[in-house]
């Protein structure tokens, strides 16, 4: 009998709030050990309001955020990234006076296991070719590439992707896709926020569709035919 991977990550009732408004109305969801997970919604759903909460960057946020067990509701964004967490927001955080490889080498080593300068490189070559190019040179799909590839260094096991694929050319997302496939088989547990359902939806183990700052549906990778119907209604996919 197979054993169900550990849960690594698990919200329970969590409310967020920016000033007045409140934007997450008791959002409980889990993630297990090397799965790919996508929240799907439209915008504004509080998805990339979710991301941010696991992460600590919004304060005004209450109920439980549980990683490998431990509390972190409490704990502020540089305490869960030391937990084996990593972020990548939407909108980059390229710096324009650092090259391409001071960009990626910028991060601190959090814990062992992160991949290599070789292994990015290998796995973008796009990046080995413009390492010494200041970063916002970069075109926005190799900004989006080092924005990842960044994070996959430090020795996080847990990554946080909001929106990664938005705005890109297919052969750059195409090129996103192997690397989600990579990191997986690597036995990251990866958390996407994701507006384009043909990219998200192969790469994914199991969906959440979030709306008004709630879950409302959760599906696995089995189930998406079945369930095609409904986000075609509700998300126009």
């Amino acid at each position: 009998m197979l054993e169900t991977p550990k849960v690594v990550l698990e919200l329970k009732d969590l409310h967020a709030h920016y000033g007045e408004s409140h934007v997450l109305h008791g959002v409980n969801l889990s993630v297990h050990e090397g799965e790919v997970v996508t929240l799907l919604g439209r915008n504004g759903s509080g998805r990339s309001t979710t991301l941010k909460s696991i992460m600590g960057l919004i304060e005004d946020r209450t109920g439980s955020i549980l990683v490998d067990s431990q509390e972190c509701i409490q704990l502020s964004p540089h305490q869960i990234a030391q937990l084996g967490i990593a972020y990548c927001p939407e909108e980059r955080g390229i710096f324009s006076s650092l090259s391409c490889e001071e960009n990626l080498l910028l991060p601190p080593i959090l814990k062992p296991g992160g991949l290599s300068l070789e292994d990015i490189y290998s796995m973008f070559p796009n990046l080995a070719e413009r390492r010494h190019s200041p970063g916002t040179r970069l075109s926005g799909g190799e900004q989006q590439m080092l924005a990842v590839a960044r994070i996959v260094r430090t020795g996080a096991k847990m990554l946080l992707l909001d929106e990664i694929s938005e705005g890109l050319a297919p052969v750059i997302v195409n090129a996103l896709a192997q690397m989600i496939s990579s990191l997986r088989k690597k036995g990251f547990t990866i958390v996407m926020v994701e507006q384009n359902f043909r990219f998200a939806a192969p790469l994914a183990d199991r969906f959440y569709v979030m709306e008004h700052g709630q879950i409302i549906d959760t599906f696995s990778q089995a189930q998406l035919s079945e369930k095609m119907g409904m986000l075609h209604e509700f998300l126009g996919v």
